[in-house]
């Protein structure tokens, strides 16, 4: 069964996120106040309704716990702490706000927001790429094509070498690092190193040989 995503607030961020999720047939709601903003989600979202966001009657209406993934796009900071604030507490699994500082992002982690993007630093279109898939865990953004991303190792990759998996070879990807745990980290690894069950494998490459590994998993 595909998830369910909810975009709320669709400036020129959240716009950027809820696109590039329909263009990946993902299933998408999106909120808004404004009902110009709503008329012209109807040519691209699945589903579009004008509301306040920060209503909690109003999202319960909607059906907001159904949905798996919800990214708050607010622009005001009281609106998106209390929009975030409601989704988290209707049991939405994955919580993610843009915020519009470092003091903004604090408040909703300790809210229990799962992931706080920042529009200057994460394009709406990587933010998307991110939750579309399960096995890039981040992905930091190098030039407009280029990039570094966090993959779990695959069940396939677990037990292999780095020079019997190839990536280079296959994907033109070059694997960077590999961290095991939250803080053993092998920089530069040797193509004799093995990848274990729990591994991150950190590579560096275009966005388009990253999603080329992420298809053919």
């Amino acid at each position: 069964m595909k998830k369910q995503y909810v975009v709320i607030g669709l400036g020129r961020f959240g716009t950027s996120v809820a696109r590039t999720l329909v263009e990946q047939d993902a299933d998408v709601l999106v909120i808004d106040k404004n009902e110009e903003k709503i008329n012209d989600a109807m040519h691209y979202a699945t589903h579009g309704v004008q509301a306040d966001a920060t209503d909690e009657n109003a999202l319960k209406s909607l059906g907001i716990r159904n949905f798996d993934v919800a990214c708050v796009c607010l622009g005001e900071i009281q609106s998106s702490i209390m929009a975030a604030l409601i989704c988290k507490e209707q049991g939405i699994d994955l919580v993610v706000v843009k915020a519009q500082s470092e003091v903004h992002a604090k408040v909703l982690y300790k809210m229990g927001v799962d992931k706080v993007v920042f529009p200057e630093r994460d394009m709406g279109i990587r933010v998307a790429h991110n939750l579309l898939s399960s096995n890039i865990l981040d992905f930091i953004e190098l030039s407009d094509d280029y990039g570094i991303a966090e993959l779990e190792a695959h069940a396939a990759w677990v037990g292999e070498t780095l020079i019997d998996l190839d990536f280079r070879k296959k994907y033109g990807l070059s694997v960077i690092a590999i961290r095991h745990g939250e803080t053993d980290v092998n920089v530069n690894p040797l193509p004799g190193d093995r990848i274990s069950a729990g591994d991150v494998v950190i590579v560096i490459g275009s966005e388009e040989q990253i999603s080329k590994l992420e298809e053919n998993k």
